[in-house]
């Protein structure tokens, strides 16, 4: 059985621009809570907004360089557009699955219709890093619709995983990735239990969004907590108690290289930030139209 190397508690909410309550679960830039080759991971518990009939709440046009962001809507609407072209609205299900690579620049609000009508906003944003061979890949915009998200149905109707990257049981997920990982949303019915093996040389974490699971017969953990798991071979055990479970299962290859981080920029050296900016500054990242 893969050994359970700690859970961490969420720690305080703080907002991403106006339209964000976010937990930052890990982050590259604080304790190594070995989770290459995913950087951080921003967490939206689920909060209700008000109809809002002015400007929609979000964050305006920032940079990227270096590495992609995966958004994730499960409740609410975010209206997206970068530099690179792509845009558009994800839904409920949705996936935005961004390569900011040589460089972008983006916004994300929610969309006109959830800022109008108001409602639940449940939503999660991964940052994943890229080789160093990588980071100056052209731009570009993946929009996995949630009818393109396959859903793997576990037996005796014990719940269900969504494979969004990656593979399970032969049934692979739709998003184009530079280095080899899994990203599944997994939903168990309460006291429903099940067994997952994630490749060896993977590192492995859980971040858990709803309800209480007991994980290999000796660790719970509740929403917002991280369970993370040491690289090794072995299976996991996953057991949902009294209600319902909903987490996000991100295991991958770690990346062993340096990482080097200035704000929205992750690179592999300092020079390389420092260029990362110059580069900004002068324009090369594009705008948005």
């Amino acid at each position: 059985m893969r050994n359970i190397r700690y859970i961490y508690n969420a720690p305080g909410t703080h907002w991403v621009g106006n339209g964000f309550k976010v937990a930052p679960l890990f982050s590259h830039m604080g304790e190594d809570k070995h989770t290459s080759p995913f950087l951080m991971l921003d967490y939206a518990a689920p909060m209700t907004f008000a109809p809002n009939e002015t400007q929609p709440r979000g964050v305006g046009a920032h940079p990227h360089k270096g590495f992609e962001t995966v958004t994730i809507a499960y409740h609410g609407e975010v209206a997206h557009r970068d530099s690179s072209g792509g845009g558009g609205v994800i839904g409920e299900g949705d996936v935005q699955w961004m390569t900011a690579g040589a460089g972008i620049v983006h916004e994300e609000f929610h969309s006109e219709a959830f800022s109008k009508r108001g409602g639940l906003f449940e939503m999660a944003q991964l940052w994943v890093n890229l080789p160093k061979k990588d980071k100056n890949t052209p731009a570009r915009y993946q929009h996995l619709p949630a009818a393109a998200i396959p859903e793997v149905a576990l037996a005796d109707n014990r719940g269900h995983i969504r494979v969004i990257a990656g593979e399970y049981q032969d049934v692979k997920g739709p998003a184009e990735t530079f280095t080899e990982m899994n990203v599944w949303d997994v939903r168990l019915e309460a006291g429903s239990e099940i067994v997952l093996r994630l490749p060896a040389d993977h590192n492995l974490t859980i971040a858990m969004r709803r309800g209480e699971a007991e994980f290999n017969g000796t660790h719970q953990a509740g929403a917002t907590q991280l369970v993370t798991f040491a690289t090794e071979a072995g299976e996991i055990r996953i057991k949902a108690l009294d209600n319902d479970v909903a987490l996000l299962l991100l295991s991958g290859k770690p990346i062993n290289e340096p990482v080097a981080a200035y704000g929205p920029f992750v690179m592999n050296s300092r020079e390389e930030l420092v260029q990362a900016v110059e580069d900004f500054n002068n324009g090369k990242f594009g705008a948005l139209n």
